[in-house]
């Protein structure tokens, strides 16, 4: 019965290969009992129209079961979580922009087609191999093994199910997928009723801030800033000397500087949902969460601060395309990367560095009227290559051309991407990168008037962090009025650029972040 084993060995190894990615482990588990069921089962079938019924509902199971492992092994790579598809299938497009930026249109679009026509090919095949020409009722020898295999598979398997299974390093991957993401989906359907209720019921009303009347407070986040890049030994090396030089350049500008830990609701990547969650003072950690919270009509900081007599800003050079969102936060000017006059080269994902943002921001937004500005910066966001210079003379940095000889600078993504130490080494310098300019831009623009609010979006990925790894995310408030800086060093944020490191698990939500300015600065 060599047919019977290959087919069944192929349908095993297609099952198991997901989950050997998902959990790290080559050979575990090593044994789907499906393939075992399934393989004799359509081998014993009499051929005939609901024979190829039943073999395409089979190929269409398993394609889909293997579909969502793969999703599930990715999904845990790229952001720390499982897979639920209640929430996740509007992240296809995010990951096809996110190629785009990396690797061009072009090719990703080959890529994409190539991987389509690979997927129907494998099905076809794996269609052809359950279902031969002749079926096994012409040899009573072999249908008695194939009986005999499929009565085995299924007695194993249903122990299996009742948490009794005999074999080792065995699984049933489509039972335990569908039954996870079943699950998943009941329990996130109450969830988005209950989050709508909320919303409905307990809504956050705008409230002005008086105390921060008159003054520019500007909230820059840095991308992929997580908690790892200060108490990670294999990325904290550069980064605590930078942070030390911004201390000294802050004291002798006579700036101050407290600095703590908020967790962020997301690790690896959807940077809008923490951009969210601050301004919300709702805990944002999903796409539907973050639609329905935006659709409600639910005020953010941007109300407070236009009820204080601030005019709102938003400033995120990593927006190519429509963002309606924008309208719907009701920022008064947004400068996505079309409204600003970069004339750089784009560095892979980057459309523009850093430093140029910040500096155009100071010379071209910030005017003269108090305001309000939400930044995102965007140099530490995957695949963290080029690296950039620090240009020490910011008047060197105008219209961006400055930067052409980096387009090609360094190996490109796909090279750096093979091997894991270069990744990190990348995505270390990149932090430091980022952190550093905004750490000199903090010397140009702040003063007595002005609350700088500096604060990672989110951790990077697991393959960064490690699985363990806590999701708070660094926090400075800078300003040079220490008034402006108590209400948050009694909220446990301690002098200097290095926060408390000791017990990041312990990090208040960053949805608080709305609310201690409401409490602290407000009525």
């Amino acid at each position: 019965m060599l047919r019977l084993l290959l087919t069944a060995s192929a349908l095993n190894l297609l099952l198991v290969l997901p989950l050997w990615w998902r959990f790290g482990a080559l050979g575990s588990p090593l044994i789907a009992w499906e393939a075992w069921f399934i393989a004799p089962a359509m081998l014993l079938l009499p051929s005939g129209r609901w024979r190829r019924l039943i073999g395409c509902g089979v190929v269409s199971a398993v394609a889909l079961a293997t579909a969502v492992n793969l999703g599930e092994a990715a999904t845990y790579t790229a952001f720390g979580r499982p897979l639920n598809l209640y929430l996740d299938v509007p992240l296809v497009r995010s990951i096809y922009h996110l190629l785009v930026g990396n690797v061009g249109q072009p090719v990703a679009v080959c890529l994409l087609l190539a991987g389509g026509v690979l997927l129907l090919l494998l099905l076809w095949g794996l269609l052809r191999w359950l279902m031969p020409a002749t079926h096994l009722a012409r040899g009573q020898g072999r249908r008695k093994v194939a009986l005999a295999v499929l009565g085995a598979a299924a007695c194993l398997a249903l122990l299996q199910l009742q948490g009794s299974g005999l074999v080792p390093n065995a699984s049933l991957p489509i039972i335990k997928t569908a039954h996870f993401q079943w699950e998943q989906g009941v329990a996130t359907h109450r969830a988005r009723q209950a989050f709508t209720a909320q919303l409905e019921e307990a809504p956050l009303a705008a409230q002005a801030l008086p105390e921060l009347a008159g003054r520019n407070v500007l909230l820059t986040f840095i991308e992929s800033y997580g908690v790892s890049a200060l108490n990670d030994p294999r990325y904290n090396r550069t980064l605590l000397l930078t942070l030390e030089d911004i201390n000294r350049r802050l004291a002798a500008s006579e700036l101050h500087v407290v600095s703590g830990l908020v967790e962020s609701p997301i690790q690896g990547g959807q940077s809008w949902l923490a951009h969210a969650t601050t301004l919300s003072g709702r805990w944002i950690d999903n796409q539907l969460w973050y639609r329905l919270m935006l659709d409600s009509g639910h005020s953010t900081l941007i109300d407070d601060f236009r009820a204080t007599g601030q005019r709102t800003l938003s400033v995120m050079p990593a927006i190519t395309l429509a963002w309606p969102e924008g309208r719907a936060y009701g920022f008064d000017e947004i400068a996505a990367a079309k409204d600003i006059p970069y004339a750089g080269p784009p560095l892979n994902w980057v459309t523009m560095p850093d430093q140029f943002t910040l500096d155009y921001t100071q010379r071209e937004l910030l005017g003269d009227a108090p305001l309000f500005a939400q930044l995102a910066l965007i140099s530490s966001h995957a695949p963290w290559t080029p690296v950039l210079p620090v240009l020490e003379n910011w008047s060197l940095v105008g219209d961006g051309s400055i930067y052409a000889p980096w387009e090609n600078a360094g190996d490109p993504p796909e090279v750096i991407w093979r091997d894991l130490e270069r990744i990190r080494d990348h995505y270390a310098w990149s932090v430091d990168y980022a952190v550093s300019v905004t750490g000199r831009w903090a010397e140009r623009v702040v003063d007595e008037h002005t609350l700088l609010i500096v604060l990672g979006d989110h951790q990077p990925a697991p393959l960064i962090t490690g699985d363990d790894a806590s999701a708070a995310v660094p926090v400075h408030i800078i300003s040079g009025d220490p008034a402006l800086l108590a209400p948050f060093k009694q909220r446990g944020f301690v002098e200097g650029m290095l926060p408390p490191l000791a017990r990041p698990q312990d990090a208040p939500p960053m949805s608080q972040l709305r609310h201690w300015l409401q409490q602290d600065f407000g009525r």
